[in-house]
């Protein structure tokens, strides 16, 4: 059975009622028990549950240094285009955002990777808007198979593709994606979508594809701000969970994007408060303790510094979200604005600081039996 299959089951309205619903006492018996489920994740996320924050810190801190140790891997994202034909009224991408828009040659590419391999990363995340007759599938599996000989993890957070395409990319060198659902009601969905993106489905499904072909890392997400964040988010965690189950020999990821500003001026119609961000950190580390949660410059960074020791376990360090950003100083558009402006090297060294261990490149192919 798909996750399409099983959401199309689900009563939303029955999340709400869990979530909101939820007193004192129903989070006094969660917290007591020795052992969460997904099943706990309404009540942990809940307002009722606000009041114990400290308490879930220990916990998602405990459970954290237990199932990963004191590593926080680091990567950096690579914007090969800004280009997109849709319309999504929240993203600096749109389509009718009349501003300079780049595609990368191969040559730049290569360039833009070279800057980030020199500040230390060998982690790539490839980044584009929709735009396939511009960012096509044998641009893509060129510029992979070329990287992939310096990189020792790829991953692309680009537009849905067919199980053939994936297929493609996974031969070419591709290691992981994350492709984030934006809102898991189908209704505020429809009302924030226009082009290729609008399809629902088809964007739900492509997690499933790219983990048939294999891809050792699924990374999903809401961005949080367009609705409920909890329903949302209750939401990603049966997601996350039936990925886990579906794709075991996969890292399921899960990503906390708030929407932050960017070109078009779009203002969420909810706002996620830091405390409210990290309570579902707490939350999703204690019900799915073998996640690896990540977080992004789109953060500020004292937030970044506080969760990287109490559940996060994956970060972006240094990050630019324009094409040519590292290397060719281009005045291009950029998804959203980073809040976090640190270098790799002062996130390294924050991170060292805290006990922590930065890992550079936490797999090598050669793991891999041919």
């Amino acid at each position: 059975m798909s996750f399409k299959e099983i959401l199309a089951k689900l009563d939303l309205a029955k999340f709400k009622d869990a979530v909101y619903g939820a007193t004192e006492h129903d989070v006094h018996r969660v917290l007591s028990k020795g052992k969460f489920c997904v099943d706990d994740f309404p009540v942990l996320v809940s307002p009722a549950a606000a009041p114990q924050l400290e308490r879930m810190a220990a916990l998602s801190q405990q459970i954290t240094r237990l199932r990963f140790g004191k590593v926080m891997r680091l990567y950096a994202p690579l914007y090969v285009s800004n280009e997109c034909v849709n319309a999504c009224r929240y993203c600096g991408f749109n389509v009718h955002n009349k501003l300079a828009r780049v595609t990368l040659n191969r040559d730049e590419v290569f360039r833009e990777a070279e800057a980030i391999h020199r500040l230390g990363f060998r982690h790539l995340l490839l980044v584009s808007g929709e735009a396939p007759n511009k960012v096509t599938i044998e641009y893509l599996t060129d510029i992979v198979y070329e990287l992939s000989r310096t990189f020792a993890g790829i991953s692309i957070e680009i537009y849905p593709m067919d199980l053939e395409e994936y297929r493609a990319l996974a031969a070419a060198g591709v290691t992981g994606i994350a492709i984030y659902q934006e809102t898991y009601d189908r209704a505020i969905y429809k009302t924030l979508h226009k082009g290729p993106k609008a399809d629902y489905d088809y964007r739900l499904a492509a997690i499933e594809r790219a983990g048939e072909v294999g891809l050792r890392d699924l990374g999903i997400g809401a961005l949080m701000g367009l609705t409920d964040f909890r329903i949302d988010m209750t939401c990603v965690t049966l997601h996350a969970a039936y990925l886990m189950k579906q794709f075991w020999r996969s890292q399921i990821s899960i990503s906390f994007p708030r929407i932050r500003a960017a070109a078009g001026a779009y203002a969420p119609p909810y706002l996620v408060s830091d405390k409210e961000l990290a309570q579902t950190v707490f939350a999703l580390r204690m019900v799915l303790p073998d996640a690896d949660l990540v977080l992004s410059t789109r953060e500020h960074a004292a937030f970044r510094d506080g969760m990287a020791a109490v559940g996060i376990t994956r970060m972006s360090a240094g990050s630019r979200t324009n094409p040519g950003g590292y290397s060719l100083e281009e005045d291009s558009l950029e998804q959203f604005q980073i809040a976090d402006d640190r270098t790799p090297a002062e996130v390294s060294a924050m991170l060292i600081g805290k006990n922590l261990e930065p890992v550079w490149k936490d797999f090598d192919r050669s793991f891999l039996f041919e």
